[in-house]
C-alpha cells in the first residue's frame, strides 16, 4: 500500500492540494483493508474506510469505490462529478477528467467497462456497459462510449464514433 501511495504522490506532482490524490489515498486504504483476513480485526478499518470515503465524496465530488480495480499512476486530472462503478477495471497510466462516468449501462444489469493502459478520458465522457477499451485510446470530451474501442483509436461524439488516432500517444515521463 505504501509503495502505491508513494507512486500516487509522484503522479500528483507531490501536491497535497490535488483532490484526486485524496481520493486515491482513501481508495488505496480501502483496498488494503481487504488483506486483513480476520473479519473482527478488519471491522474497525472498514468503518474508518466508509467514513473516509463519504468525506472524500463530499469534499471532492469523486466516487471511486475500493471494489473497482485501478492500475498504477491513475490520474484524476480535475475534480468533480466523477462516478466510477465498483465493477470497472482500469489499466496503468489512465487519466480521468471532471464529469466522467464509467459504469453500468442499465440499472440492475452487471457489467462495467474494462479499460486498458494509457487511456485518456476527456471531460464529461460516459463509458458505459460491459465493453473493452484498448490500450493507448483517447476518449473525447462528452463522448458516450457504448461499444468496444480497439487499441490506438479515438472515440468522439454521441454515440461515440471510433476513429484511428493520427499521432502516437505521448508516453508518460519516467520519474
Amino acid at each position: 500500500m505504501f509503495n502505491q501511495i508513494r507512486e500516487d504522490w509522484q503522479t500528483y506532482e507531490r501536491d497535497l492540494a490535488r483532490q484526486g490524490f485524496w481520493v486515491m489515498l482513501v481508495y488505496r486504504f480501502g483496498r488494503w483493508r481487504y488483506r486483513i483476513q480476520n473479519p473482527v480485526l478488519r471491522w474497525p478499518f472498514s468503518l474508518l474506510y466508509k467514513i473516509l470515503k463519504l468525506l472524500s465524496q463530499i469534499m471532492t465530488g469523486i466516487d471511486l469505490p475500493c471494489e473497482a480495480r485501478v492500475g498504477r499512476r491513475f490520474l484524476i486530472e480535475h475534480f468533480g462529478g466523477i462516478i466510477i462503478s465498483g465493477d470497472a477495471v482500469f489499466g496503468d497510466d489512465c487519466v480521468v477528467r471532471n464529469g466522467v462516468t464509467v459504469g453500468l449501462r442499465h440499472r440492475g444489469v452487471r457489467g462495467a467497462p474494462i479499460i486498458g493502459d494509457r487511456v485518456d478520458i476527456g471531460a464529461g465522457a460516459k463509458v458505459l456497459g460491459p465493453i473493452r477499451i484498448g490500450n493507448d485510446v483517447a476518449i473525447g470530451a462528452n463522448a458516450v462510449v457504448i461499444r468496444d474501442i480497439p487499441d490506438g483509436h479515438l472515440a468522439v461524439g454521441v454515440p461515440a464514433r471510433i476513429l484511428p488516432r493520427r499521432s502516437p500517444p505521448v508516453a508518460p515521463a519516467a520519474s
